[in-house]
């Protein structure tokens, strides 16, 4: 799970339990300033009634008490808070949902008085105790868009790291900040660039080695055709062919650390066509295909072949019988040939220059070139010897 997803995740979380607990306060505070106003209420009530004849003084006492007669009351919309009757009185305090408004309501023999009471002292408190929570979440808010501004350039790095492991070489990463992330930019920018000359270095020295090798080789092939001795024409045909294929391997295992993969989907039969194309058998009964379930893959379908043709060469060589059998079911290709079990450890044989001593020949470099191969696609090869047969396993 990425950063950016914990941190939207933890806000989430945070954002509940702030509203949550501000509704909580909202109720705790609202039950608060109505029994306020239900005792200071209950006194006034309890004034009007012992000064219900003295019109002055209640008339005062309405006035101070910030009272107004209603003489209709819309009963919509109202909570009663406070109710009591009795045989010669009733008295009500009711509330305006959601407001600050309060009726009193009382009954004294057969008159009735309707009082509107608007309590902003209460309404106050309650108003700035909600703007203080609604402050804290904005501000939670504010802190959480925030950081995700702060680590925002972490997508950009994220995603040019990708396109540098992938293969291109002159990516950067435009981010001229001030702080670790822009550090960490600029010290990305100066190992791509030194990696980059390195490789391009390579590349050459590659090419350069790869021509002094095979003009050599291409004169001496032409020479040996000028000698007669045809026991020494074979042998040093037979030197020059493995020279040859030697500095080709090599060439191909050092191409494999400085190319770009192609990717492209096909299907698994179509990559084993591919590899024994590759092959030229002139036997084809010595190889058996098995088809259980075809899938498809996204890989470079040139590289990927050279790695299964290696696979299936290396089979054909060791087999003491035939048909070799070649497998494809559930995102894997397995190679199987019967024979004896390897003598070392199946990690020997993924170094260069590593064989069997029985190997007929050969310079030890098909399987290492199979391994960089499927690393660079992130394959696994796994090998296990199971009734008398090597078996060879790509993992899709």
């Amino acid at each position: 799970m990425s950063i950016f997803k914990k941190l939207t995740i933890l806000f989430i979380i945070s954002f509940i339990l702030m509203t949550v607990i501000g509704l909580w306060i909202d109720n705790i505070n609202s039950k608060r300033v109505d029994n306020f106003a239900k005792e200071k209420y209950l006194k006034v009530i309890d004034d009007i009634f012992k000064n219900i004849e003295n019109k002055n003084y209640l008339d005062s006492l309405i006035s101070k008490n910030s009272l107004e007669k209603v003489n209709f009351l819309d009963e919509n919309n109202l909570e009663t808070i406070y109710s009591q009757n009795s045989a010669f009185t009733d008295i009500s305090i009711l509330k305006y949902k959601s407001s600050n408004i309060y009726i009193l309501k009382i009954k004294y023999l057969d008159e009735s008085y309707i009082f509107k009471a608007l309590d902003e002292e209460s309404f106050n408190d309650k108003t700035i105790l909600n703007v203080l929570v609604f402050l804290d979440i904005f501000a939670l808010l504010i802190m959480f868009l925030f950081i995700i501004k702060l680590l925002s350039p972490l997508k950009t790095i994220t995603k040019e790291l990708k396109a540098f492991a992938n293969g291109n070489l002159s990516t950067r990463i435009d981010i001229k900040s001030n702080d670790e992330i822009g550090t960490l930019a600029k010290s990305f920018n100066n190992m791509a660039s030194s990696l980059e000359n390195s490789i391009k270095t390579r590349e050459e020295l590659l090419r350069d080695i790869g021509h002094e090798l095979r003009t050599p080789i291409a004169k001496g092939k032409f020479a040996i055709e000028k000698i007669d001795d045809f026991s020494q024409k074979e042998l040093l045909k037979k030197i020059f062919q493995d020279l040859e294929k030697l500095t080709n391997e090599l060439i191909e295992l050092e191409k494999l650390n400085i190319s770009k993969l192609n990717l492209t989907i096909f299907s698994a039969e179509t990559l084993v066509l591919e590899s024994l194309g590759k092959l030229y058998l002139e036997d084809e009964s010595k190889v058996d295909i098995e088809i259980f379930e075809d899938f498809k893959i996204e890989a470079d379908l040139d590289y990927l072949s050279i790695a299964l043709k290696n696979l299936i060469d290396n089979a054909l060589k060791y087999a003491i019988s035939f048909p070799i059998i070649i497998k494809v079911d559930k995102n894997q290709i397995s190679i199987l040939n019967s024979g004896e079990k390897l003598s070392k450890e199946f990690e020997y044989y993924l170094k260069p220059f590593t064989q069997e001593l029985i190997q007929r020949d050969g310079f030890g470099l098909g399987l290492s070139i199979v391994k960089k191969i499927l690393d660079k696609h992130n394959f696994q090869l796994l090998y296990s010897y199971e009734n008398h047969y090597n078996i060879f396993k790509i993992v899709l």
